[in-house]
């Protein structure tokens, strides 16, 4: 092999091993809680073109329907457990996405689900199944649901942890934590860690302990009649070909490494590969060109 294309290939190959921590995780794993039932799925629930809430309809009118076919889909595909560096005070239902903005709404008039103190079998809607942990908490005694949600207003005990599997029960991760004494209205916080993979999945549920109201999670027809106007892919994270534009810059940490962790490192690879196939080119002997032609 000639001298010239032994240096592309090296260049080639440099460059591609420092292209790939920058690439995205394929995305295996999405859902959200139906038990409690979480903020996107009530109003998915409710039918994106129709909505029957006024917070619901709210939401459409500012956001379009597509986060709600898109039900299944709050992440962040590099967090890598840095969750309170990522998300800012205020942005913790959205995970500071831009398309879910609509979901940090400090609004009383979100579906709820009624509660008691004690027992609660949680329930998560998996339409890929994948290993992690789900931690979840619920915010403290004089929580404000009139006001933005931060990390401070969450209990920092747990109400539920739970290990989750590549395979999931007729595509429902189910669990029992335990809700501690609370009045009025609060939320329950569901962080969703993969172990395989940085990716993360957030989520927000509306809870009314001494409540009667009892929002309702999609059905699987209307999962099933949305699921061609979604654009969450299971070997993708979701729409978003590019990163996930954020909301607002993360508070903690003007400089986050997320943006270049999702950068376009696929152009670059492609990049790299075609200057090696040129190199070659560009070296052929001209014995090599004309057996090239005759072929």
């Amino acid at each position: 092999m000639p001298s010239s294309i032994r240096r592309a290939a090296t260049a080639t190959a440099l460059t591609a091993a420092v292209l790939v921590p920058l690439a995205p995780s394929v995305a295996s794993a999405h859902g959200a809680v139906f038990n409690p039932v979480s903020r996107v799925a009530a109003c998915y629930a409710e039918g994106p073109e129709t909505p029957k809430s006024q917070v619901c309809k709210d939401l459409v009118a500012d956001s379009g329907t597509q986060p709600l076919y898109d039900w299944n889909e709050v992440n962040i595909a590099n967090a890598d457990g840095r969750h309170r560096l990522l998300i800012p005070d205020g942005r913790l239902c959205s995970a500071n996405r831009e398309k879910y903005r609509a979901l940090d709404w400090a609004r009383t008039d979100w579906p709820a689900t009624a509660v008691a103190a004690g027992s609660f079998d949680f329930k998560v809607r998996a339409t890929a199944a994948h290993a992690g942990t789900m931690t979840v908490y619920i915010t403290k005694q004089g929580f404000d649901p009139t006001q933005p949600l931060k990390w401070s207003d969450l209990d920092a005990t747990p109400v539920a942890t739970y290990p989750t599997t590549r395979t999931a029960t007729d595509g429902h991760y189910t669990f029992t934590g335990t809700l501690p004494a609370r009045t009025g209205r609060h939320i329950v916080y569901k962080v969703w860690q993969r172990s395989d993979s940085p990716e993360a999945f957030y989520s927000c549920s509306d809870v009314t302990f001494g409540g009667t109201t009892a929002a309702s999670a999609p059905t699987e027809s209307e999962i099933a009649a949305g699921a061609e106007r979604s654009t969450v892919s299971h070997a993708g994270h979701g729409g978003d070909e590019r990163p996930p534009a954020l909301a607002s810059a993360p508070a903690a940490s003007p400089d986050s490494p997320l943006p270049l962790a999702l950068a376009g490192a696929g152009a670059l690879t492609a990049f790299a590969a075609g200057g090696l196939l040129l190199s070659r080119r560009r070296n052929a002997s001209p014995a090599q060109a004309r057996t090239k032609a005759q072929a």
